[in-house]
């Protein structure tokens, strides 16, 4: 079967999502070679994935996957990775800083594949036990309102994968699968994608798949967040409806700034700009922090425009809650330590 989907994608032809589910079985399975799964995930990225395969694939992946249940709506924040541009990771700061303002944040991430820095390096760096099983995440859903779900503890039957992706080292079908897997179920995303084709393929899925809301965003200076360099294309579902639209950085209450001034050099710095933007150091990361907080709060229902969302997360900084948060998190899973 992945060899005539290979075939088949070759020759530009798409695969439907039931061939897309069955491909995903064979791989999830471990039925399939390092160098077939690498030649699918090539020949995929050159065609170009479509809603259906995307979709498709995430629905296998959802059923294999280790659940976290909780009892409340979540919020998931993340990105595609691939931009190449190494910057500060925004995806966790923001989650971080999010669920400081009071909403339930189901982060869901890995390492780093094809960028510098993934979600896993940043908190592990921050000081984080990242090793945590589905209870021990609910338990930090209950206790402190952050969650990290290290995603090869949850999606065990990817490590077929893993090996394949490190070794190509570009964006695959993979890079988009993570944002339509959480673990807990998120009804709210934000979700950064680093090629504006990609938009409305995600957005499409995640119709597909039944999302409540999520906006997906793309820098139009190819980050795969809310960008402060230049506008940011947004396309936004909704009770099954979605609207595309662009953001500007004066929408946002905030002037141009260059994106490569968000470039870190490894977890380690990431993590202390992090920390340095919630004990309230007034830095140009800090305007995307709050930007991308912006969509993230608007995504989940706590603001009713963007503009209030800078406001919320703003104050979450100044009056001291996202340090403290962090401190906590850090903490509250360092207790959860198994020996």
């Amino acid at each position: 079967m992945i060899k005539k989907s290979i075939s088949k994608l070759i020759e530009g032809k798409d695969l439907s999502m039931d061939e897309a589910m069955d491909v995903m079985e064979i791989i999830m399975d471990g039925d399939a070679t390092s160098a077939q799964i690498a030649a699918f995930i090539t020949a995929l990225r050159v065609k170009g994935e479509t809603p259906e395969e995307i979709a498709g694939m995430a629905s296998i992946m959802r059923n294999k996957s280790v659940s976290v249940q909780v009892n409340k709506p979540v919020l998931d924040t993340c990105g595609t990775g691939g931009d190449g541009a190494n910057t500060l990771n925004i995806s966790t700061a923001t989650g971080l800083l999010v669920s400081s303002a009071g909403v339930t944040v189901a982060k869901h991430g890995n390492r780093a594949m094809s960028g510098s820095t993934g979600s896993a390096d940043v908190l592990e760096a921050m000081g984080a036990n990242i090793q945590l099983d589905a209870k021990e995440v609910e338990l930090c859903l209950e206790k402190i309102g952050f969650g990290f779900m290290f995603a090869q503890m949850f999606h065990p039957s990817m490590k077929y994968a893993a090996a394949p992706r490190k070794e190509i080292g570009i964006r695959t079908v993979f890079n988009l699968l993570g944002p339509l897997t959480n673990p807990a179920g998120a009804e709210y995303q934000l979700i950064g994608v680093s090629e504006k084709s990609i938009g409305d393929k995600l957005i499409q899925a995640l119709k597909i798949l039944g999302s409540t809301k999520a906006l997906v965003v793309h820098g139009l200076d190819g980050l795969d967040e809310v960008s402060l360099a230049n506008e940011t294309e947004v396309w936004e579902l909704n009770q099954m409806k979605i609207k595309n639209y662009r953001v500007s950085p004066e929408q946002l209450g905030f002037q141009p700034q260059p994106s490569n001034l968000l470039a870190v050099k490894d977890a380690e710095d990431s993590a202390s700009k992090i920390i340095g933007i919630f004990d309230g150091d007034k830095t140009v990361e800090r305007n995307s922090v709050l930007a991308n907080s912006a969509l993230a709060l608007y995504a989940c229902g706590k603001a009713s425009n963007f503009k209030e969302g800078v406001s919320i997360a703003a104050d979450a900084i100044d009056q001291g809650l996202a340090l403290n948060h962090i401190n906590a998190y850090v903490e509250y899973t360092k207790s959860l330590k198994r020996d």
